[in-house]
């Protein structure tokens, strides 16, 4: 509420001012229907704040409808501007009960002898780190080498990798309660401090890595750096909101069915899943064995070079100096497009997609695209989830039993289905994704798969229930078959299409065979290169 004592107050308009004083009730009630009410309708109603721009009513109330309210505030000063008639700025000072001051910028506007806000802009008081994206943070947390190819760039480590002295948390607070100090650091994380990165911090996933949205029931949903009011997809959702929203150059993370490639999509990054065992896994915390794989995130192709350059290569990595393949050739200039992936995304990817394609066509460098069936997508994603939930339940059923009710409710219902995968199920799944892998890498022999990385923008955060999952389900179908393929993908942020929220972010996917990854991202960055503006 507004202090009597604020300075200021005298100069505003008495019916302004009392608009103002409702909307503060409203803002320390958390009364939405009151703040609703308070902002102006329509497409051009603005709300701004360090996590960025939400244009038009309806966006501003979704997000508001799972930010929750603020901490309890006095304002203490206000300074007023009338800008034009029936139109004011109003500039306030917030003092919290807590300690700390916060920023408000109002634009009002006079609609029928009521006062609306048209445009808003909050900065909030100053926050030691976001612990939606961060468990523990430096500056750095970890320094490493002063000088090596990756000099000057931080990394955002995924909380599944072992860091000496650290605890690993796996999203949930039980499970870190209960960890061991860790004796040693991953390989992983090691590789990237010998090359002259320094770690930042370890940032948040999602519960056991058991999920592609980006949300936590404990820590809540990091935000989305380039499409604000979505949801950051996962699991690596820390990692990817660091790196997208500038706190960190390099995420750090694994991808099983995804979870480095859909929030690459959902948040415009670069996000490179690695060859199935090209990268050691000694001191990550499993989830599914069997496509359980190491990777990075990054804002721009070069950076990623950089990393996979030093981390993949024989000279660079001491982990993987037997690594098998053939970084060093380029692939083919060539392209095929899945028939089947085409089908399955929203109609605004695919039209953006082919559009892509057309202005990939008409270039000097034109290459050849073709298109292949890789068969029933349902087909990839039953058999990968019969598999993944029978290797999560042994890694993790046991600590799951000791821990009632230690999970959220969306996370301990995937438990419970992985707990009822039986031994024949399982080795049935298995003898299918044997299958599906052996047509995978035919499809990948002579060419490079072309795809959007999933069927659409990253959904609202307020999404709930059935919604999701219907979301997650589609998204995997996607993203599976090259966790059954063991076989690299990379996302790329090409698209853009329309969505509740504004312009949002969709990546490309390529997908080739076993063992190129450095050169399929330095194909990746030809292929952006020949369709930039």
């Amino acid at each position: 509420m507004t202090d009597a004592a604020a300075r200021g107050t005298e100069t505003v308009p008495a019916d302004l001012l009392e608009a103002f004083e409702a909307y503060e009730r409203a803002i320390i009630a958390n009364d939405l229907d009151a703040l609703d009410a308070a902002f102006a309708p329509g497409d051009e109603t603005m709300r701004g704040d360090a996590a960025g721009l939400l244009v038009g009513h309806d966006a501003i109330s979704a997000f508001r409808g799972v930010r929750g309210g603020v901490p309890p505030r006095t304002i203490e000063r206000i300074e007023y501007r009338e800008l034009a008639p029936d139109v004011a700025l109003l500039v306030s000072i917030s003092r919290y009960v807590g300690g700390g001051t916060g920023l408000q910028t109002q634009v009002w506007q006079r609609f029928d002898d009521r006062w609306l806000i048209t445009a808003a802009h909050v900065t909030p008081r100053a926050q030691a780190l976001d612990r939606s994206v961060w468990r523990t943070v430096g500056d750095p947390l970890w320094q490493g080498a002063w000088e090596g190819p990756l000099e000057g760039l931080s990394v955002a480590v995924k909380d599944l990798f072992a860091i000496k002295g650290y605890r690993i948390g796996a999203g949930n607070p039980t499970y870190l309660d209960s960890a061991r100090v860790e004796p040693t650091t991953a390989a992983a994380v090691s590789d990237l401090l010998r090359a002259g990165a320094s770690l930042r911090g370890i940032a948040r996933t999602d519960e056991f890595a058991y999920s592609v949205a980006g949300d936590n029931a404990h820590y809540g949903t990091p935000p989305n750096g380039a499409l604000p009011g979505a949801l950051p997809g996962g699991s690596s959702s820390g990692p990817a909101s660091a790196v997208a929203t500038g706190q960190a150059q390099i995420g750090l993370a694994t991808d099983t069915a995804g979870s480095i490639r859909v929030p690459a999509s959902y948040q415009g990054l670069w996000g490179l899943r690695t060859t199935h065992g090209l990268v050691p896994r000694q001191g990550l915390l499993p989830l599914a064995q069997t496509f359980d794989t190491i990777g990075w995130l990054t804002r721009d192709g070069g950076t990623l070079q950089k990393v996979v350059d030093w981390c993949l290569s024989y000279d660079g990595s001491e982990s993987t100096e037997s690594v098998f393949g053939e970084s060093g050739h380029d692939l083919p200039w060539n392209f095929t497009v899945p028939t089947e992936m085409l089908e399955s995304v929203e109609p605004e990817t695919r039209a953006a997609f082919e559009t892509l394609l057309v202005t990939l066509g008409a270039g000097d460098d034109a290459p050849v695209v073709a298109e292949t069936s890789l068969g029933d997508l349902d087909g990839y994603l039953a058999a990968f989830r019969a598999v993944q939930g029978a290797e999560a339940w042994r890694n993790n059923g046991e600590w799951l039993r000791e821990h009632p009710g230690a999970v959220a409710p969306a996370v301990a219902e995937r438990f419970r289905v992985a707990s009822e995968v039986t031994p024949d199920a399982e080795s049935a799944a298995r003898a299918t994704v044997e299958s599906l892998r052996a047509r995978l890498l035919e499809a990948t022999d002579d060419t490079v798969l072309i795809m959007p990385t999933v069927p659409g923008p990253a959904p609202m955060r307020t999404h709930r229930g059935e919604r999701v999952e219907a979301v997650r389900a589609a998204t995997l179908r996607m993203t599976t078959p090259a966790a059954i393929g063991g076989i690299p993908s990379i996302s790329i942020p090409l698209l853009t299409v329309p969505s509740t929220l504004g312009p949002a972010p969709v990546g490309v996917s390529l997908i080739s065979r076993a063992g190129t990854d450095i050169a399929l991202v330095r194909l990746a960055r030809r292929l952006a290169r020949a369709v930039a503006p």
